[in-house]
């Protein structure tokens, strides 16, 4: 079998994996819990704020609790908040925002219930360190053994071939070298030598680099797009109505001959929602565990904080790509000539009236969340595989995994793009069995909790 019919057979997969019903699965899932629990308030929110920075020092636990938020989201955080929101956009256009919005919405409840069983479930091994996630609570909970290590070994697998290595490490590499002129070589030695630095610490390394990475990328990142925004703040009642007229119209936004119909809208926006927040994977539920907390359900609560900034930050790209081009025909017209990075460069460049800072502030922004999610990646396949094959693979495992990001800048990775996609379809259904599985059991903690 040649290259071009093993890319077809696996698209084909992943077609068949990543199509509605999965989908359809997440957000039914998402629904039934949001409408049951009824935790997507404002004021469970600020409570959830709260919790993130509540000293819990005599609790179980490794990290603190916003330590803990913090390596989530230093995994959660990618290129795709920037990158792959671009490429959706200009695929399906200004609406798949607002699907995003919904998937988002539904989907919050679901990082409400992964990080409730992480804390219920976790246990304390001979190291006295904490293991928790998916593979802890299918087996404790549901007495599932077998669904465990199926979940563990596609955490593995979605970390050396899917989130956490190829895609992130090819992202920083082309950025520093596109912004600095810094050689391939280099820059992926570089990138190497931090990796293995970072990663050998363990969960104390990894949060202690995250709790400072993660909230100043963050807010760099949101404050410039919020600049361009005000510099472009006329635009901005045209930006949310063409989301909406996007959403539910798209031929009028795009044009009738680009063939985007309301479903590829509705379809693009979910699935990029799903892929920002990784709602249903169950990964942020690994890094939940450890945090020094004696609730449940406040850890619930964090995890539902941590989803919704990744949200703020897809939101924010797409509105700077709204405004920056401020007419449906100039949208299209760069949608159509530039691509992901570029397209976002282009947008920020504009919409602060600087192109170069523009192609800097995406670049930079690159750099940081993909490396970011290089090391939390590390760490929820580290988990995995130790869960699988116990202690003795976590030395193996952290240099497999680091040569992985080394070859990463020089390989073709479409194929390697479409294994992820696979590999993490796969990994989100044990993961769903999971919490439907203990729904009672999210349903009675929760209920104690708020009485």
């Amino acid at each position: 079998m040649d290259a071009a019919a093993i890319g077809s057979f696996l698209r084909m997969v992943n077609d068949l994996i990543w199509n509605f019903p999965l989908m359809m699965v997440i957000l039914g899932t998402g629904a039934y819990f949001t409408i049951k629990l009824k935790v997507l308030k404002i004021s469970n929110f600020k409570l959830g704020m709260k919790c993130v920075f509540k000293s819990n020092r005599s609790s179980v636990g490794d990290i603190s609790n916003f330590a803990s938020l913090c390596t989530v989201l230093s995994a959660t955080l990618g290129t795709g908040n920037i990158v792959g929101v671009a490429v959706a956009m200009a695929i399906g256009g200004p609406g798949v925002i607002f699907w995003l919005w919904i998937s988002a919405f539904f989907c919050l409840s679901i990082k409400y219930a992964e990080g409730l069983l992480a804390i219920k479930y976790r246990i304390v091994g001979k190291d006295d360190k904490i293991s928790g996630g998916p593979m802890y609570y299918i087996e404790r909970g549901l007495q599932n053994k077998r669904l465990a290590e199926v979940y563990s070994l596609c955490g593995v697998l979605v970390a050396f071939f899917g989130i956490g290595t190829f895609a992130q490490s090819n992202s920083i590499v082309a950025a520093i070298n596109g912004s600095f002129g810094i050689s391939e070589t280099a820059a992926t030695t570089a990138l190497g030598i931090v990796v293995i630095a970072v990663t050998m610490g363990g969960i104390h390394r990894i949060s202690s680099v995250a709790k400072k990475v993660v909230p100043a990328m963050t807010f760099a990142y949101i404050g410039t797009a919020i600049l361009a925004l005000i510099v472009n703040f006329k635009f901005i009642p045209q930006a949310f109505l063409m989301i909406l007229q996007g959403a539910f119209s798209p031929e009028s936004i795009l044009g009738a001959g680009t063939g985007v119909t309301v479903m590829s809208a509705v379809h693009l926006g979910i699935s990029r929602g799903i892929f920002s927040h990784e709602s249903g994977l169950g990964s942020a539920a690994i890094a939940s565990a450890t945090a020094k907390t004696d609730s449940a359900v406040e850890q619930g609560l964090i995890s539902m904080v941590g989803a919704f900034l990744t949200v703020v930050v897809c939101t924010m790209t797409g509105l700077v790509l709204i405004v920056a081009h401020n007419d449906t025909a100039v949208f299209n017209a760069a949608a159509k000539t530039l691509e992901g990075s570029m397209l976002t460069s282009y947008a920020f460049g504009a919409g602060l009236g600087m192109p170069e800072l523009g192609k800097y502030v995406v670049n930079l922004g690159i750099v940081f969340f993909a490396f970011t999610t290089i090391i939390g990646w590390n760490y929820y396949g580290e988990k995995c595989a130790q869960y699988l094959w116990g202690n003795r693979i976590v030395i193996p495992y952290k240099i497999l995994f680091v040569l992985f990001v080394v070859v990463g800048p020089f390989l073709q990775i479409d194929m390697a793009f479409i294994v992820a996609d696979i590999v993490i379809g796969l990994m989100v259904i044990p993961n769903l069995i999971g919490i439907i599985g203990l729904k009672k059991v999210i349903e009675s903690e929760t209920t104690k909790f708020f009485r």
